[in-house]
Protein backbone atom coordinates (compact mmCIF):
# COMPACT_ATOMS: atom_id res chain seq x y z
CA UNK A 1 0.00 0.00 0.00
CA UNK A 2 1.36 3.46 -0.90
CA UNK A 3 2.10 6.12 1.66
CA UNK A 4 -0.53 8.75 2.43
CA UNK A 5 0.10 12.40 1.58
CA UNK A 6 0.60 13.15 5.27
CA UNK A 7 3.26 10.42 5.60
CA UNK A 8 5.07 11.69 2.50
CA UNK A 9 5.04 15.26 3.84
CA UNK A 10 6.36 14.05 7.21
CA UNK A 11 9.25 12.22 5.51
CA UNK A 12 10.08 15.30 3.42
CA UNK A 13 9.96 17.51 6.51
CA UNK A 14 12.35 15.19 8.38
CA UNK A 15 14.74 15.25 5.42
CA UNK A 16 14.67 19.06 5.16
CA UNK A 17 15.25 19.40 8.92
CA UNK A 18 18.20 17.00 8.74
CA UNK A 19 19.83 18.98 5.92
CA UNK A 20 19.31 22.30 7.69
CA UNK A 21 20.41 21.00 11.08
CA UNK A 22 23.56 19.39 9.74
CA UNK A 23 24.66 22.59 7.97
CA UNK A 24 23.73 21.36 4.50
CA UNK A 25 20.79 23.73 4.07
CA UNK A 26 22.48 25.22 1.04
CA UNK A 27 21.26 22.10 -0.82
CA UNK A 28 17.77 23.55 -0.49
CA UNK A 29 18.49 26.71 -2.49
CA UNK A 30 15.46 28.92 -2.81
CA UNK A 31 14.00 32.19 -1.51
CA UNK A 32 15.65 33.13 1.74
CA UNK A 33 18.36 30.42 1.46
CA UNK A 34 21.89 31.23 0.45
CA UNK A 35 24.90 28.97 0.19
CA UNK A 36 27.90 29.97 2.32
CA UNK A 37 30.64 30.97 -0.09
CA UNK A 38 33.57 30.69 2.26
CA UNK A 39 32.42 28.39 5.01
CA UNK A 40 35.73 26.59 5.50
CA UNK A 41 36.41 25.62 9.11
CA UNK A 42 39.14 23.80 10.96
CA UNK A 43 38.91 20.03 10.46
CA UNK A 44 36.50 18.51 12.95
CA UNK A 45 34.86 21.84 13.72
CA UNK A 46 31.50 22.97 12.32
CA UNK A 47 31.67 25.51 9.52
CA UNK A 48 31.12 29.14 10.45
CA UNK A 49 27.50 30.22 9.99
CA UNK A 50 26.68 32.30 6.89
CA UNK A 51 26.95 36.05 7.34
CA UNK A 52 23.80 37.56 8.78
CA UNK A 53 22.62 34.34 10.45
CA UNK A 54 21.24 35.11 13.90
CA UNK A 55 23.31 33.90 16.85
CA UNK A 56 21.93 31.02 18.89
CA UNK A 57 20.29 32.68 21.90
CA UNK A 58 18.32 29.72 23.26
CA UNK A 59 18.12 29.43 27.03
CA UNK A 60 19.06 26.25 28.89
CA UNK A 61 15.38 25.28 29.15
CA UNK A 62 14.87 25.88 25.43
CA UNK A 63 17.88 23.72 24.52
CA UNK A 64 16.55 20.87 26.66
CA UNK A 65 13.08 21.24 25.14
CA UNK A 66 14.47 21.23 21.60
CA UNK A 67 16.63 18.17 22.27
CA UNK A 68 13.71 16.19 23.66
CA UNK A 69 11.57 16.95 20.59
CA UNK A 70 14.41 16.85 18.03
CA UNK A 71 13.90 15.12 14.68
CA UNK A 72 17.01 16.36 12.88
CA UNK A 73 18.43 12.89 12.23
CA UNK A 74 16.99 9.37 11.91
CA UNK A 75 18.00 8.42 15.46
CA UNK A 76 14.83 10.08 16.76
CA UNK A 77 12.76 7.28 15.26
CA UNK A 78 14.44 4.68 17.49
CA UNK A 79 14.69 6.47 20.83
CA UNK A 80 12.64 6.05 23.97
CA UNK A 81 13.96 9.35 25.32
CA UNK A 82 16.39 11.94 24.05
CA UNK A 83 19.06 12.77 26.64
CA UNK A 84 20.00 16.48 26.75
CA UNK A 85 22.34 16.20 29.73
CA UNK A 86 22.09 17.11 33.39
CA UNK A 87 23.80 19.09 36.07
CA UNK A 88 24.68 22.67 36.86
CA UNK A 89 24.21 25.18 34.04
CA UNK A 90 26.84 27.36 35.71
CA UNK A 91 29.30 24.49 36.24
CA UNK A 92 33.03 25.12 36.11
CA UNK A 93 33.57 21.54 34.88
CA UNK A 94 31.79 19.83 31.98
CA UNK A 95 32.03 16.17 30.91
CA UNK A 96 31.21 15.18 27.32
CA UNK A 97 30.77 11.53 26.36
CA UNK A 98 29.81 9.78 23.15
CA UNK A 99 26.09 8.94 23.15
CA UNK A 100 23.34 7.56 25.42
CA UNK A 101 23.21 3.81 25.97
CA UNK A 102 20.27 1.54 26.82
CA UNK A 103 19.85 2.72 30.42
CA UNK A 104 20.20 6.36 29.42
CA UNK A 105 17.63 5.96 26.64
CA UNK A 106 15.15 4.42 29.08
CA UNK A 107 15.63 7.07 31.78
CA UNK A 108 16.36 10.17 29.68
CA UNK A 109 19.45 10.84 31.82
CA UNK A 110 23.16 10.70 30.89
CA UNK A 111 25.61 8.20 32.37
CA UNK A 112 23.29 6.15 34.57
CA UNK A 113 24.46 2.66 33.53
CA UNK A 114 27.57 0.88 34.75
CA UNK A 115 29.95 3.29 33.00
CA UNK A 116 27.96 6.19 34.41
CA UNK A 117 28.27 4.86 37.92
CA UNK A 118 32.03 4.74 37.47
CA UNK A 119 32.09 8.29 36.10
CA UNK A 120 30.12 9.53 39.08
CA UNK A 121 32.62 7.83 41.43
CA UNK A 122 35.41 9.64 39.59
CA UNK A 123 33.57 12.96 39.97
CA UNK A 124 33.19 12.36 43.71
CA UNK A 125 36.88 11.48 43.99
CA UNK A 126 37.65 14.81 42.30
CA UNK A 127 35.90 16.52 45.24
CA UNK A 128 32.94 17.63 43.16
CA UNK A 129 29.29 17.01 43.90
CA UNK A 130 27.18 15.88 40.95
CA UNK A 131 25.17 19.11 41.14
CA UNK A 132 28.39 21.09 40.65
CA UNK A 133 29.26 19.66 37.22
CA UNK A 134 27.45 19.21 33.91
CA UNK A 135 27.36 15.85 32.08
CA UNK A 136 26.26 15.37 28.48
CA UNK A 137 27.12 13.59 25.20
CA UNK A 138 28.05 14.46 21.63
CA UNK A 139 24.85 12.77 20.40
CA UNK A 140 21.63 13.06 22.36
CA UNK A 141 19.82 9.92 21.13
CA UNK A 142 20.97 6.31 21.42
CA UNK A 143 22.49 4.83 18.23
CA UNK A 144 21.32 1.28 17.40
CA UNK A 145 23.17 -1.40 19.39
CA UNK A 146 25.28 1.38 20.98
CA UNK A 147 27.32 1.77 17.78
CA UNK A 148 29.60 4.79 17.30
CA UNK A 149 27.56 7.79 16.14
CA UNK A 150 27.77 8.59 12.43
CA UNK A 151 29.22 11.88 11.30
CA UNK A 152 25.87 13.25 10.15
CA UNK A 153 24.33 12.39 13.52
CA UNK A 154 27.06 14.30 15.35
CA UNK A 155 26.68 17.25 12.98
CA UNK A 156 22.93 17.33 13.56
CA UNK A 157 23.47 17.37 17.35
CA UNK A 158 26.40 19.80 17.32
CA UNK A 159 24.34 23.03 17.66
CA UNK A 160 22.84 21.72 20.90
CA UNK A 161 26.23 20.90 22.39
CA UNK A 162 27.79 24.14 21.18
CA UNK A 163 25.00 26.13 22.82
CA UNK A 164 25.34 24.14 26.04
CA UNK A 165 29.01 25.08 26.22
CA UNK A 166 28.16 28.74 25.46
CA UNK A 167 25.60 28.89 28.26
CA UNK A 168 27.63 26.99 30.87
CA UNK A 169 30.97 28.68 30.11
CA UNK A 170 32.91 25.97 31.98
CA UNK A 171 36.44 26.60 33.17
CA UNK A 172 37.39 23.13 31.92
CA UNK A 173 35.94 20.41 29.68
CA UNK A 174 36.71 16.68 29.90
CA UNK A 175 36.05 14.65 26.76
CA UNK A 176 35.44 10.96 27.44
CA UNK A 177 36.69 8.69 24.68
CA UNK A 178 37.67 9.16 21.07
CA UNK A 179 34.30 10.23 19.67
CA UNK A 180 34.05 13.61 21.43
CA UNK A 181 37.82 14.01 21.58
CA UNK A 182 38.11 13.51 17.82
CA UNK A 183 35.61 16.30 17.27
CA UNK A 184 37.22 18.83 19.62
CA UNK A 185 40.82 17.78 18.89
CA UNK A 186 40.66 16.81 15.19
CA UNK A 187 43.31 14.65 13.59
CA UNK A 188 44.36 11.04 13.40
CA UNK A 189 46.24 10.95 16.70
CA UNK A 190 45.44 7.96 18.90
CA UNK A 191 43.62 8.45 22.18
CA UNK A 192 46.61 7.21 24.14
CA UNK A 193 48.66 10.12 22.79
CA UNK A 194 45.95 12.77 23.22
CA UNK A 195 45.00 12.02 26.82
CA UNK A 196 46.75 13.75 29.66
CA UNK A 197 47.45 16.96 27.75
CA UNK A 198 45.21 20.00 27.73
CA UNK A 199 43.88 21.11 24.36
CA UNK A 200 41.97 24.34 23.76
CA UNK A 201 38.38 24.90 22.72
CA UNK A 202 37.64 28.61 22.22
CA UNK A 203 39.75 29.54 25.21
CA UNK A 204 38.50 26.69 27.43
CA UNK A 205 41.09 24.10 28.56
CA UNK A 206 39.97 20.67 27.35
CA UNK A 207 41.30 17.41 28.79
CA UNK A 208 40.82 14.21 26.73
CA UNK A 209 40.73 10.97 28.67
CA UNK A 210 39.46 7.41 28.30
CA UNK A 211 35.73 6.72 28.46
CA UNK A 212 34.61 4.92 31.65
CA UNK A 213 33.31 2.04 29.52
CA UNK A 214 36.90 1.49 28.31
CA UNK A 215 38.01 1.16 31.92
CA UNK A 216 35.26 -1.40 32.51
CA UNK A 217 36.24 -3.41 29.43
CA UNK A 218 39.81 -3.43 30.76
CA UNK A 219 38.85 -3.93 34.38
CA UNK A 220 42.04 -5.71 35.36
CA UNK A 221 44.32 -3.06 33.87
CA UNK A 222 45.34 -0.79 36.73
CA UNK A 223 47.58 1.25 34.44
CA UNK A 224 44.58 2.58 32.49
CA UNK A 225 42.84 3.56 35.71
CA UNK A 226 46.02 5.26 36.89
CA UNK A 227 46.24 7.25 33.64
CA UNK A 228 42.64 8.45 33.93
CA UNK A 229 43.21 9.52 37.52
CA UNK A 230 46.39 11.38 36.50
CA UNK A 231 44.32 13.21 33.86
CA UNK A 232 41.69 14.14 36.44
CA UNK A 233 44.31 15.35 38.91
CA UNK A 234 45.49 17.83 36.26
CA UNK A 235 41.93 19.07 35.89
CA UNK A 236 41.59 19.34 39.68
CA UNK A 237 44.81 21.35 39.88
CA UNK A 238 43.59 23.68 37.12
CA UNK A 239 40.34 24.28 39.03
CA UNK A 240 41.96 24.59 42.44
CA UNK A 241 40.56 21.30 43.76
CA UNK A 242 43.94 19.74 44.46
Amino acid sequence: MGKSAAEILACLRDHVELLDGSGAGFCLAGPGRTAPEDAAAAPGQPAAPPAGLAADTRTAAEVERDVRSCKLCPLHRLRTNAVPGEGNWAAELMFIGEAPGRDEDLQGRPFVGRAGQLLRKIIASMKFREDEVYITNMVKCRPPENRVPHREEMEACWPYLARQVEIIKPKAIVTLGMTPTGHFVPGRTAMGQLRGRFADYRGIPLMPTFHPSYLIRNEGNREIRRMVWEDMKKVMALLGRK
